[in-house]
């Protein structure tokens, strides 16, 4: 078994998910490890989780099979063979110190993912941010050209069987880089949407994560693909150095001499219309169904795969068509006194930005109304200036205080610094550190024909539903 605490070691040769026998997943409710362990459950393995909070998505894990436990217990680990964890779990976890008193291997949730991949031709998509719509976007291509993809999403894809699926011979996996996890996967086809700041706590400066990705690209079969984007300084300076080592590269995005290349780019409350060339050659005219820019540019990258898998013009055009969106990316959620309720998952300065321009043009002629979550008070301190400047962008911003799990903020930090950075008219921004004071302060700055958006770190996605209450 490879070390635990380094999350870039390879996961060892050859293991596959059935190899793990009956398998205890650790805090089933998040984002990553439900998706994880739906792919496990789909496949027919021997799946139990364990879970305190009480998360909407298991009662899903349920019927597909899955044994939750709603405490965590030292009689979790009763005939268990493997333990699955994320990050977020320490070593002092009770089931994980449980696991390791009995002999029982513990994995990180990126290697019992790696595991799930062996034997099948995968497609892992990465980046700074873009990576969660990007991945459901191959998926949903794939799926509706009946390649019958596995796949392992950070949301759960609109339209698709859930977060995760195990039918297929492609697996299509989003692969997370705040904690080194991406490098221990050997990918066929390896996407990074950007590389942008982020993280240093973990790695330090850009170089080193640079140098992740770069590694990242490195451990992406030989023989493979690698789609990078063309339009981020950070991956299109890594095209074109592993193109020149003889690796083969497809570009994509807006910039000239893009492998796969968009123009006449027409966003609007529908969606995004715009059209494609694919080293030079007209591929057609596309309809996303969801608005923006970047939207369109993260479609682009699945364009790049499907050309590679084979897809022909038509079956690329209907796929992306048929895409349904992603839960928490410009999801609506409802409409209450005249305005409609959005939420969206941007907290990166730069998701943020393209984001909020976007909501801009689905409100208009209304105004935007943003409800703000920052994530994590090493981030919110750092790009506290970025951040303000994208918050800028909309009409009227609700800050709330910082989401940091086991985080302290310092004095005179937090929300009520960031909300003292935008530069808006103070009638037009508050700060309101109180969860039961957030749906006031939306209706005293929301008008009918307004959109309000909740923006940010998980827990403001329940936001919506207060809002609307």
């Amino acid at each position: 078994m490879t070390d635990p605490n380094d999350l870039s070691s390879p996961i060892d040769e050859g293991i596959t998910a059935e190899d793990l026998g009956r398998t205890l997943f650790i805090g089933v409710g998040g984002v990553g490890m439900n998706g994880l362990t739906r792919l496990y459950a789909t496949r027919g393995l021997d799946v139990t989780g364990s879970e305190t909070k009480d998360w909407p998505t298991l009662p899903e894990l349920e019927r597909l099979g899955v044994t939750l436990h709603r405490e965590h217990a030292e009689s979790n680990l009763d005939g268990i063979d493997t333990v699955v964890r994320s990050t977020a779990i320490n070593d002092r976890h009770l089931e994980v110190v449980e696991a390791r008193k009995r002999g029982i291997r513990v994995y990180h949730r990126s290697e019992a993912l790696a595991a799930a991949m062996t034997g099948r031709r995968s497609i892992v998509v990465t980046g700074t941010h873009g990576k969660t719509t990007t991945t459901a976007i191959v998926t949903q291509m794939l799926e509706h050209a009946g390649l019958e993809p596995s796949y392992v999403n950070g949301g759960e894809i609109i339209g698709a069987h859930s977060g995760a699926h195990g039918a297929g011979d492609l697996f299509v996996a989003e692969a997370d880089e705040s904690d080194r996890s991406f490098l221990r996967y050997r990918p066929e086809i390896g996407i990074v949407t950007n590389i942008d700041v982020d993280h240093l706590n973990n790695y330090g400066d850009m170089d080193a994560l640079t140098e992740a990705f770069e590694r990242f690209c490195r451990n992406t079969d030989k023989d493979g693909l690698l789609v990078l984007c063309a339009d981020n300084h950070g991956t299109a300076g890594l095209a074109a150095k592993l193109r020149a080592e003889g690796r083969t590269v497809a570009t994509y995005g807006f910039a000239d001499g893009a492998d796969v290349q968009l123009g006449e780019v027409e966003s609007h409350k529908d969606g995004v219309d715009y059209t494609v060339l694919a080293h030079n050659q007209l591929i057609g005219r596309f309809h996303l169904p969801m608005p923006g820019r970047h939207i369109a540019l993260n479609s682009a990258a699945a364009i790049a795969v499907g050309l590679y898998v084979g897809l022909e013009p038509e079956a690329l055009i209907e796929g992306i068509a048929s895409f349904g969106g992603v839960k928490r990316r410009f999801e609506k959620r409802g409409e209450t006194n005249g305005y409609a309720v959005f939420d969206e998952y941007a907290y990166h300065p730069t998701a943020m930005t393209e984001a909020i321009k976007t909501l801009r043009e689905v409100a208009a002629p209304g105004r935007l109304v943003v409800v703000f979550q920052p994530y994590r008070v090493y981030r919110t301190v750092e790009m506290r200036d970025d951040i303000a400047e994208a918050l800028a962008l909309a009409d009227k911003v609700v800050v709330m205080e910082i989401f940091g799990p086991g985080e302290t903020i310092p004095e005179g930090e937090g929300g009520a610094a960031l909300h003292e950075a935008i530069a808006l008219p103070e009638a037009d921004k508050v700060f309101v550190p109180e969860w039961n004071d957030v749906p006031a302060a939306v209706r005293a700055l929301a008008a009918e024909g307004d959109v309000v958006v909740t923006m940010g770190a998980p827990p403001v996605s329940l936001m919506p539903d207060d809002l609307l209450r």
